[in-house]
């Protein structure tokens, strides 16, 4: 018995909402097969696309696996899980999310439900820590959900899930450079001003206010980042020049992607986002950068059956 699934890639903190807000991309993200096997415990069987350890302990979607079996009763057969990868390891977009998504929740259907989508959350979050060393739920978070999502707490873990209005498109262009997770969260502070704060708190609520309403200018104003991106835009080649050149093309608002490198633009309709994705694409040109880029509806799902 086994199921195929698309694993989304997903863009967390939107600019505003470090560690708090997410949202789940369409038609960027990883394939994986889950299968139910008559050998207890969880086995990862084969990687392809991606040079990532096969050891369960190792890897993010074992560790997530391991995480949420922990908490059932103890099975007499066990899971092998294949990983197709599409989304490049330290790209930004949820590359380890999507792993660790897909592997709790294809299980999760084998098992016939046990758990809702919002609580194989807390076990994807087991993989996060394993790749950051931080157990964050902003990219696990709308990959399991879809749409956009937004972290209440931590402790406890209350989770809202918030639709996106229909024509909201995003852009992202990865240029070809890892940046891990661990050494983006190194550059930052662990105080901000006061002043810094309650401009970054009337941000995330314009944000998800301008998200229930449908204002789409109102989700571009919010979509400035007062405390991280200073500090974190420096390690990314050209990121100035492509949030400018994305304004001018259109934009509602661009910042990073996750902990970078990866850059993305919230735009209103398909042509924009790809007339930004052109002139995205134009600037890495004439920097002779490689670079991927894709343009994407949000999600509504999140991990599904192929």
């Amino acid at each position: 018995m086994e199921i195929k699934l698309f694993c989304p890639a997903t863009i967390a903190n939107l600019s505003c909402g470090f560690d708090v807000l997410g949202l789940c991309l369409d038609n960027a993200g990883d394939e994986m097969i889950v299968r139910k096997v008559d050998q207890k415990g969880v086995r990862i069987t084969k990687i392809v696309g991606a040079n990532l350890p096969l050891e369960t302990e190792k890897n993010v979607s074992g560790v997530a696996a391991l995480a949420m079996l922990e908490t059932l009763d103890e099975l007499d057969f066990g899971f092998e899980i294949e990983i197709y990868k599409n989304i490049k390891a330290g790209s930004g977009i949820g590359s380890s999310a999507a792993s660790s998504a897909g592997a709790v929740f294809g299980i999760n259907e084998l098992l016939g439900r046990p758990y809702s989508r919002k609580d194989l959350v807390q076990f994807a979050m087991q993989g996060e820590k394993l790749a950051s060393g931080n157990a964050h739920a902003d990219n696990v978070a709308p990959a399991l959900l879809g749409g956009f999502t937004l972290v209440r707490s931590y402790a406890p873990l209350d989770i809202i899930r918030i639709d996106s209005p229909e024509e909201l498109y995003a852009t992202v262009v990865h240029p070809q450079i890892e940046l891990k997770t661990s050494d983006a969260r190194s550059v930052l502070k662990q105080n901000v001003s006061l002043k810094s704060a309650i401009m970054q708190w009337g941000n995330v609520g314009g944000l998800v206010a301008g998200l229930y309403t449908k204002d789409y200018e109102l989700i571009g104003r919010s979509l400035h980042d007062e405390i991280v991106e200073p500090l974190r835009s420096v390690l990314i080649p050209g990121f100035d020049q492509i949030k400018q050149t994305a304004y001018e093309n259109g934009a509602l608002g661009s910042g990073i992607s996750g902990s970078g490198p990866s850059i993305f633009a919230l735009s209103r309709g398909k042509n924009t986002a790809d007339q930004i994705a052109k002139a995205m694409s134009d600037v890495y040109e004439k920097m002779n950068l490689p670079y991927e880029i894709h343009v994407s509806k949000i999600n509504p799902d999140g991990v599904r059956i192929l």
